[in-house]
């Protein structure tokens, strides 16, 4: 029977998994297969007797040296290993001959003239000492290591014209600082001080670095030279105007000399000169320096300054949020700098809404808004403001967005300047270049209170012309008419307008064509007006105001007004009955209101006559489709009028009649 490949590659299941009582670590493994190995096996140790053996051993250690270095596997360690060797033989001679010859294969390896160098020393050989290490700085400039054991053997053996010299010749390298340090610290060590000062000349000449010039400052510091060391912290902030860290080490230099008008002098210049994105350490700086040595306006203006650094990284990081625009202008205004106040305003809106729509412009704008009445009130500057208004209106795209308001305040501005011709120039050119409702009206009541009349005339019609559909426009149009009492002319121009085939608000046009005409006087015109209402709408209002009306009129007998509101209420309960018999609940809003004229007319009214056609409410329920598709039940009131209870009575008794033949028919059969 063969067995398959599933079942021999199938994996062994391990049933007890919990750990054995003795557990064996690595270290147990491996100290066992040690002790299993046995002994090591050392070779055995030679002992020379006479000098023919030492002669023997020396050469053929020397041949196997040779054979290593001469050999295609021959290294760097090689060469050491037999110039030691030579070292430990007292053959000085041939040992120096191997690190010559090892020297001339690998003389870029710096190891090799540090070992080479440190043979010398240990055998008191000064010259050949010297001899190494110049060739060694000669070839390997770059490698610091030998200079600082050069000079240091120089310096151990006294001879420190010798060491000055070696770092004179190192500095003409230009090392990095460290190398400048060393030689400053070895000038210090012999009390060189003026020495150590025209190296510390050079270094900042050679690396002009911020840390270097604070160094320098605290060598001139230590050694209690403050004019110098003010002088040197000048020099440096000439060269890096834009670094916090030397400022705060001015600062803090001056503090420590106690000069704390000085030092507050260069954190307010430093917080003027360098960008508020990298300044934000200074701002830590200037706000502990004014809690511990100022006064409580110092510290408000310090903490200031720390709330400006972070609305400064706030834009700079989003400079499209205008929020944060009108936060950080509101902080400057309360510090009252109008320069710096005027310079956010220019920034801020430098920063132009990437598309133009209105949705991005509407916050932008109010940019524009807050830095004109800064100008005016607070600058009081009217050049200035009317430029800010004249690139404001210059800058926004009229053609797609477009803002009432900075035009009116533009207008609004050169009339507070007696500037009335201007405005009228600003409001010309708003309603030909982006005509709104506002700036009509606005430019309208201008006009009407300066007693132009004529020129609201030409401004009626120009809106009239750009928005005939609008009934304010007409309303107010022949309102103003109507009160220069020309009557033709405004009821010429209701006429117009309810001619027009498209309006926005017709019923309000209606409503003030006849509450002119009633104002009028003229009843006749008014039911005429309301015969042609009716004509175009059957709403139960305009029946209402009009049976209102009917009722209202003192021309005639009290009797003839109530006959005549009751005819109108009759000719609308037959327009609803008849001919539109779904709107019942307009139906029996009329009804009510019937009720209750009747009821205002006290003995000649007759309530009796209308309540025989008020409708019953009948509480019903409908079938409502939820959607999750689950049928639910709302409960409504429903008007039933007393012609369709009649109607439902006569059907359920002819119901009842088909259902009694066809039970005699079926009986006969």
């Amino acid at each position: 029977m063969t067995t398959s490949f599933k079942e021999l590659s199938r994996p062994t299941r391990v049933k007890n998994k919990t750990p054995a009582t003795v557990q064996i670590t690595a270290e147990q493994i491996i100290r066992e297969a040690r002790q299993s190995q046995g002994a090591e096996i050392r070779p055995p140790k030679q002992s020379i007797t006479d000098s023919v053996e030492l002669s023997d051993y020396r050469l053929r250690r020397r041949k196997e040296f040779e054979d290593r270095v001469r050999g295609r596997g021959g290294s760097i360690h090689a060469w050491i290993k037999y110039a030691r060797w030579e070292d430990s033989q007292k053959d000085y001679a041939r040992a120096r001959s191997v690190w010559e010859r090892a020297s001339d294969i690998y003389y870029r390896e710096h190891t090799l003239w540090l070992k080479y160098a440190e043979f010398e020393m240990k055998n008191k050989a000064v010259n050949h000492a010297r001899n190494v290490w110049d060739r060694a700085v000669k070839i390997l400039p770059r490698v610091d290591q030998l200079w600082y054991k050069y000079i240091h053997m120089e310096e151990m053996l006294g001879n420190i014209a010798g060491a000055r010299q070696i770092y004179e010749r190192w500095m003409d390298w230009s090392p990095d600082q460290q190398g400048w340090f060393s030689y400053i610290k070895f000038e210090l060590r012999y009390n060189e001080i003026d020495r150590a000062r025209s190296l510390y000349d050079r270094l900042v000449l050679c690396h002009p670095k911020v840390s270097t010039y604070i160094r320098y400052a605290k060598f001139e510091m230590k050694g209690g030279e403050t004019a110098r060391a003010r002088n040197v912290y000048e020099r440096a902030i000439e060269e890096f105007a834009d670094d916090e860290e030397i400022f705060v080490a001015f600062a803090e230099f001056e503090e420590g000399c106690k000069e704390v008008e000085r030092a507050r002098c260069i954190y307010k210049f430093a917080l003027d000169q360098i960008p508020k994105g990298r300044a934000e350490g200074l701002y830590k700086k200037f706000v502990a320096f004014e809690k511990q040595y100022g006064d409580k306006e110092g510290i408000e203006d310090a903490i200031v300054g720390k709330t400006r650094f972070e609305y400064e990284d706030e834009v700079r990081k989003n400079p499209l949020n205008y929020d944060s625009w009108f936060d950080y202008l509101r902080l400057e205004e309360s510090v009252g700098n109008k320069d710096r106040i005027r310079e956010i305003y220019e920034r801020a809106i430098a920063n132009v809404p990437p598309a133009e729509e209105k949705r991005y412009w509407q916050r932008y704008i109010y940019l524009w808004i807050n830095y004109a009445l800064f100008e005016e009130l607070e600058t009081e500057d009217v050049e200035r403001t009317r430029l800010v208004y004249r690139e404001c209106l210059k800058l926004i795209p009229h053609a797609k967005v477009s803002f009432a308001k900075i035009w009116l305040l533009a207008a609004q501005f050169e009339i507070r300047q007696l500037n009335l011709t201007g405005a009228r120039r600003i409001l010309g050119n708003a309603i030909g270049i982006a005509p709104k409702d506002k700036i009509f009206k606005k430019y309208i009541e201008m006009e009407d209170e300066l007693g132009n009349v004529d020129r609201c005339r030409k401004l009626y019609q120009r809106y009239l012309e750009w928005s005939p559909e609008n009934c304010y426009a007409w309303s107010k149009f022949a309102e103003l008419e109507s009160s220069l009492a020309e009557t033709e002319r405004a009821r010429a121009i209701f006429e117009l307008a309810i001619s027009q085939p498209a309006l926005d608000m017709p019923e309000l046009l209606w409503k003030a064509y006849i509450d002119f005409e009633i104002s009028q006087g003229e009843v006749e015109r008014t039911r005429a007006l309301y015969e042609r209402l009716l004509d175009r709408t059957k709403h139960y209002k305009v029946w209402i105001s009009f049976a209102k009306f009917e009722a209202q009129q003192q021309e005639d007998d009290v009797t003839d007004c109530i006959r005549r509101a009751r005819a109108v209420f009759d000719r609308a309960n037959t327009y609803y009955k008849d001919c539109t018999p779904d709107l019942k609940e307009e139906r029996a809003s009329l009804l009510e209101d019937w009720v209750n004229m009747e009821t205002s007319f006290g003995k000649l009214g007759d309530v009796d006559l209308v309540k025989p056609k008020l409708p019953r409410k009948l509480k019903k329920r409908k079938a409502i489709t939820t959607e999750d598709g689950s049928t639910e039940y709302e409960e409504y009131f429903d008007c039933v009028f007393p012609e369709e209870s009649q109607t439902k009575n006569l059907k359920l008794l002819e119901a009842a009649y088909k259902w009694k033949k066809q039970r005699l028919a079926a009986v006969a059969s």
